[in-house]
């Protein structure tokens, strides 16, 4: 088998088990008792939206549209959980970059005001939790169900982000500009190979991508925390692992 084949094999088959590799022990500060305790921030590039502990080994960057079925299934049931589970543990950390282009797709301005509503809630420092609901609550993708209303109903199960601040953003797409650099940001991580984008949910861990044939461990919980795991125990086998 080529070097870092059994990444592959991970990957491929969705199951890996290794006799003898145990965790890595903590190196870390005490954890997170609570998602609410995350941090979250704007990076630099004013588009990307950072949480977690930025000093984490392990960096997942997830690619989502608000109203994609398939993020919703990743951050309910798939490794989405285990991923929060990580980040509270601060061995791993989070960058999202959010797209909007299943407006273009199916109709109506749903992914678009709810980019924007995630902006907002960050300004409050309510991201997490209301990323969390809205997937929680997720409209079927054909339904533009994302309206202001919803949004603000939605965000009244944040504790303390509801506010004539935060309502108005939502209302007057204040963040429209971050909505539409953002979904740019989504379409140029495609390259010229993928010029409208690399599809939702797709993860790129320690800056090497998940492959999309092997896109479905992303919807296995076990297996997605496998993953995790295992990059983070062997990280170097991870870089040189040709996916």
């Amino acid at each position: 088998m080529v070097r870092g084949g059994r990444w592959a094999v991970l990957c491929a088959a969705a199951v890996l088990f290794v006799a003898g590799c145990g965790q890595r022990a903590a190196e870390h500060e005490p954890d997170f008792a609570s998602a609410e305790e995350l941090p979250e921030r704007l990076g630099a590039d004013g588009i990307t939206i950072s949480v977690g502990d930025p000093g984490a080994p392990v960096k997942v960057h997830l690619y989502e549209d608000p109203r994609c079925p398939y993020c919703e299934e990743f951050e309910t049931t798939g490794g989405g959980p285990q991923l929060r589970q990580a980040l509270l543990d601060r061995w791993a950390r989070a960058e999202y970059t959010l797209a909007s282009f299943l407006d273009d797709r199916v109709g109506g301005l749903g992914s678009k005001k709810a980019v924007n509503a995630l902006r907002a809630a960050l300004e409050e420092g309510k991201f997490v939790e209301y990323h969390e609901v809205l997937y929680a609550n997720q409209p079927e993708e054909s339904v533009d169900g994302y309206t202001d209303a919803y949004l603000l109903q939605l965000a009244g199960k944040v504790e303390g982000l509801r506010s004539a601040k935060f309502d108005a953003a939502v209302r007057s797409m204040k963040y429209r500009a971050f909505v539409n650099a953002s979904e740019e940001a989504y379409e140029k991580a495609g390259g010229a190979k993928e010029p409208e984008g690399p599809g939702t949910p797709t993860a790129v861990i320690n800056d090497k991508r998940i492959p999309l044939r092997y896109n479905a461990l992303l919807l296995e919980g076990d297996t997605f925390a496998e993953l995790l795991q295992k990059i983070y125990d062997q990280p170097t086998e991870w870089e040189d692992t040709a996916l």
